[in-house]
């Protein structure tokens, strides 16, 4: 009779303030997946910027995803959120969302972002994470011409429960 051993569970991700030391493995993210990537100077330049949110899904040392986000007046706009290929589908782009909110704590401001409309699955999170469609940028994206969905969250950005 033959004993199984318990499966180890993989190492559970992580969200903190990103790093400078993770601008590497985040250029590699960006190159992998946009055709239009932010350059390591522009990431290093908003990292730890007055009024940022700078985020890291870290699985262990491996940067998993990331979130960029800045505060202008009386809104938060979010620059981009990236998650790496291999890591998506598990909540990530929520988690790193979440993390936002709780950053950005309960003072009264909206949200906004461009999206893809190509990219049903980000749309789709962010509907359930309370973001209402409000208008198109034509032509927004420099590497296919593609529109932009303009999506807006008012009120606080509290923590979405459930999600």
């Amino acid at each position: 009779m033959s004993r199984s051993r318990p499966l180890k569970a993989p190492p559970r991700v992580r969200i903190r303030a990103m790093r400078t030391h993770d601008v590497p493995q985040i250029v590699t993210i960006e190159n992998a997946i946009s055709g239009i990537p932010w350059p390591r100077h522009m990431l290093l330049a908003e990292l730890g910027r007055s009024g940022t949110v700078d985020l890291v899904a870290a699985e262990g040392a491996e940067v998993a995803g990331y979130l960029l986000a800045s505060r202008y007046a009386d809104v938060w706009h979010v620059l981009n959120v990236a998650v790496k290929p291999g890591f998506r589908r598990r909540g990530i782009g929520r988690d790193l969302m979440n993390g936002l909110f709780a950053a950005a704590g309960d003072d009264n401001l909206g949200c906004t972002l461009e999206v893809r409309v190509s990219n049903a699955a980000a749309i789709a999170l962010y509907h359930q994470l309370g973001f209402v469609d409000h208008g198109v940028r034509p032509r927004y994206y420099s590497d296919n011409a593609e529109d932009a969905l303009i999506m807006w969250r008012s009120g606080a950005l509290d923590q979405v429960e459930g999600t």
